[in-house]
């Protein structure tokens, strides 16, 4: 077995990635890291996970932590991986991190975007940006990857394609996503506590959300991306638009692009979070709007899945030379 380390393992998206490697064949949990949660057992953190793992214990990460371990997974708040990547590096240890701080190409836009410089700039070129559906190849060959995050692969995945294809101008492209709850982590917060959230629906980040550098560096286009949050735990739909720039069906280009991808479904039908909750599935849809000149492509998936701990797990696959799809369910949780 390939022993495995989380850092962050207290939080949404570390319970999921444990939730998770139940099942995985080849990848198992030996060192879990949380320091708001050290020393007390992942029962006690995680109820739903009790079960699973009875004897696991949180701990707080040291200067032997990663002795023994295989493959390191990092789902800690932005910029705590800055200071962790080299000493995880140095030991070779592949290294998925879900943290936006090695996901962009250079540090001059990392710093326009996060309004501060990056503490390790010599390190971005190790990093492999991790969409298996964009990157695989060099997933494949890495030691080092920044998985997405959950809007940018959302919209990456709805409009690549017609990207790729020609489809759209890329000058014009808006995005408005909605996000479950979870999305904003565990922590509690006014802004997202029971009784702001419920009966109501929201934008934020309006101008300047940190996921537009990751959709534009994709994409190579100008994107206007608004985000909303959601009265619901999980799950982020995102509506995309872009003006017609040649003739084309939108829905035949998502089709044969993702035609031979394991977690993409192209559909006929505009998809629903509720769909693809609990997997590592994408749901994409496309059209053309003759009469505004426009298309439009929507893509659903879980925040969580496919957005956080299911791209982790599949990127690991990758660069460990498993099965892509082990560990991960394409079908989601109905109802």
């Amino acid at each position: 077995m390939i022993r495995t380390a989380i850092l962050g393992a207290s939080g949404y998206v570390g319970g999921e990635l444990l939730r998770l490697l139940v099942a995985h064949p080849e990848l198992t949990p030996a060192k879990l890291f949380g320091d708001s949660k050290a020393g007390q057992p992942l029962g006690a953190v995680h109820p739903h996970l009790a079960l699973a793992y009875p004897d696991a214990v949180v701990e707080r990460f040291g200067d032997d932590s990663l002795d023994g371990v295989d493959l390191v997974f990092a789902a800690l708040p932005h910029g705590h991986s800055q200071r962790l990547a080299a000493t995880i590096l140095d030991r070779g240890i592949p290294f998925v991190d879900l943290g936006a701080d090695f996901r962009l190409d250079d540090a001059a836009t990392y710093e326009r975007w996060y309004g501060h410089a990056h503490e390790a700039p010599e390190l971005l070129d190790r990093f492999v940006y991790g969409i298996p559906e964009l990157n695989r190849d060099a997933i494949g060959k890495a030691t080092a990857v920044s998985a997405a995050g959950c809007y940018a692969t959302a919209a990456i995945l709805a409009l690549k394609p017609l990207v790729d294809a020609g489809l759209v101008k890329l000058e014009s492209l808006i995005v408005n996503a909605a996000s479950g709850v979870s999305g904003a982590g565990r922590e509690a917060k006014e802004a997202t506590g029971f009784c702001t959230v419920t009966e109501s629906f929201s934008a934020y980040g309006l101008i300047n959300h940190r996921h537009t550098a990751e959709m534009e560096m994709a994409l190579k286009g100008t994107v206007l991306f608004t985000p909303h949050l959601v009265p619901m735990s999980r799950g982020i739909l995102a509506t995309c638009y872009g003006e017609a720039a040649g003739p084309g069906d939108p829905l035949e280009a998502l089709r044969s692009a993702y035609s031979a991808e394991p977690f993409v479904h192209v559909i006929a039908d505009p998809p629903a979070t509720k769909w693809v909750s609990g997997s590592n599935a994408v749901q994409v849809t496309a059209r053309r709007d003759e009469r505004t000149g426009r298309i439009i492509a929507l893509s659903a998936i879980d925040n969580l899945g496919k957005g956080a701990a299911g791209q982790m797990i599949q990127c690991a696959n990758l660069m460990l030379g498993l099965e892509e799809t082990a560990g991960l369910p394409r079908v989601g949780v109905y109802p």
